[in-house]
């Protein structure tokens, strides 16, 4: 059965082995990561209506680029659950690992989402199913 977080007016399902943080959100951030078993992770970031997703991907992408120096990055628009999402799907080395991101974005009359998903390339195509249900739960 899944775990369900219901907070900061968003609501989603993820798998209940996977670990929650809240630190974010208790800090008076609006933004909750989970973990999964084997290190890679799934984030969501509310900002105010009005904030324009496309930045704010820009943003992501921008400080990806300056941490990472081996990154290639290409532009993304997809129709998720019948939302609009704007992003990247990201590769890097890290620590002598290939690793994916992948970051989305969108509005909706209540605020902008920003939706950030990573792991290395040995976990990725294992998880990569679970990060794209995660966030179908948070769109639908």
């Amino acid at each position: 059965m899944p775990a369900v977080y219901e907070k900061l007016g968003i609501r989603f399902q993820y798998p209940e082995n996977w670990t929650l943080d809240e630190i974010e959100a208790l800090e008076g951030n609006d933004a909750v990561t989970l973990y999964s078993p084997g290190g890679g992770f799934w984030s969501i970031m509310v900002h105010p209506q009005g904030a324009h997703p496309a930045e704010l991907v820009e943003a992501a992408l921008e400080a990806m680029r300056e941490q990472y120096d081996d990154f290639e990055a290409e532009r993304v628009a997809e129709s998720v659950a019948g939302r609009d999402l704007v992003g990247y799907d990201m590769h890097f080395f890290c620590l002598d690992l290939t690793n994916t991101a992948v970051v989305r974005g969108y509005a909706t009359e209540r605020g902008t989402y920003v939706v950030f998903y990573q792991a290395d390339d040995t976990e990725f195509p294992g998880v990569e199913r679970v990060f794209q249900a995660i966030t179908l739960s948070l769109l639908r």
